[in-house]
Parts: structure tokens; C-alpha cells; sequence
């Protein structure tokens, strides 16, 4: 269904949504993408990074977006989770794609690590959307909480922002790159919907 071609034209097009909505974009989808909606950073900030290549962005005012836009995401998952408590996220969490046994994990995950799983939490997969949630269980002080997201979270896009920059002088590696997290964004989507489609029925 997706070929290779395919793929590249999609990669093309999400570069430009991104060229598009500029800074803010990113700050959007980056603030979506600390929440608990399916859309993966690698294809918000490589394409950025790509952009910066190609002298339309500058690399640290979109890696600060990035940043940022996460701060906020983040802000919200940290609120739901300090004024409801525990028992509704427990409760709710399931229809965001956050079921009890992910929730328990992320949880043993914070319990380990303390304050700086904040930070760490940033540059691991579904770790990253989630670690906020027992941030605000906890109670952690708003600027630890606040200070170590945003170090991890610029961090994270400084890094995706320098790979886009990287692979962006290599159009064959660009091309292989965008097939991959492509794929991840397919799958993502088809897994929430089907998630989704399962909890109604």
C-alpha cells in the first residue's frame, strides 16, 4: 500500500506542514506530543532539523520550541494528575491509551529513578508521554518538575533537530529515515484507532 516513493512524498509533506506553521507548529505539535496523543517527536523535530539544513530554521530556536511545547504538554498530564489523584487516572487513563499495567510500570518507573526520572524520562519511548502523570501523584515541587522537563525535553529535540540537520546532506539517508518514522506515525495512528474501536465495544 505504502511504498518507498509513497513514503518520501509523505516525509516531503510533513516537512512541510512544519515549514508551514513554523516555531509555533512545532510548539504545537510538540505540546501534543507530551500529552497522551500518538504523534511521535522524530516526526515533528527531524524534519525541523532538515529544515535548519536547508537554512530555514535556526537550530536552537527550534530545538527551544521543541522544548517548550513539551513543557506545556506536560504541564497538562502534571495538572490532570495533581488535582484528580490516582484513582481517576487509574479510571480514564484506559481511553487515552494509558491502561491500568502501563500506568503501574511508569509509576515503579518514577518510584526508582525519584525527581530525575523527569529528566530521564524525556529521551525514552512511551516513558516520555506518561512520566508527568506520577510527577503530579507525587506533588513534585511545580519548578523541579518544570526545570527538569524542560532540560530533558530541549535536550531530546537538540538531538532529533542535529540528526534532521545531519541526515538532511544525505537525500538517499533522508529518504530511508522518513520511510522509518513514516511506518512508526502509520502503526501509531492504526494502533489508536483500533485501541479506541476496542474499549467501545
Amino acid at each position: 500500500m505504502f511504498n518507498r516513493y509513497n513514503m518520501h512524498e509523505i516525509s516531503l509533506y510533513i516537512t512541510q506542514i512544519v515549514e508551514n506553521f513554523g516555531y509555533f507548529g512545532i510548539f504545537a505539535m510538540m505540546m501534543i506530543e507530551s500529552t497522551v496523543l500518538p504523534l511521535p517527536s522524530e516526526i515533528v523535530m527531524i524534519p525541523a532539523g532538515y529544515l535548519c539544513y536547508a537554512g530555514k530554521m535556526n537550530i536552537v530556536l527550534a530545538s527551544l520550541c521543541g522544548g517548550l511545547g513539551s513543557l506545556v504538554g506536560s504541564w497538562i498530564n502534571y495538572a490532570i494528575a495533581y488535582k484528580f489523584g490516582r484513582g481517576f487516572v487509574i479510571k480514564y487513563g484506559k481511553y487515552f491509551l494509558f491502561p491500568e499495567q502501563k500506568f503501574y510500570k511508569i509509576e515503579r518507573f518514577f518510584n526508582k529513578y525519584g525527581a530525575v526520572s523527569t529528566f530521564i524520562g524525556r529521551f525514552l519511548p512511551v516513558v516520555r508521554h506518561f512520566i508527568s502523570i506520577p510527577a503530579g501523584l507525587c506533588k513534585m515541587p511545580l519548578k523541579t518538575f518544570a526545570g527538569l522537563t524542560f532540560a530533558g525535553a530541549f535536550l531530546w529535540s537538540l538531538v532529533l533537530v542535529l540528526f534532521g540537520y545531519f541526515i538532511g546532506s544525505n537525500i538517499e539517508l533522508f529518504k530511508f529515515y522518513a520511510h522509518l518514522f513514516n511506518a512508526i506515525l502509520i502503526a501509531s495512528i492504526l494502533l489508536f484507532v483500533g485501541y479506541k474501536i476496542y474499549v467501545k465495544r
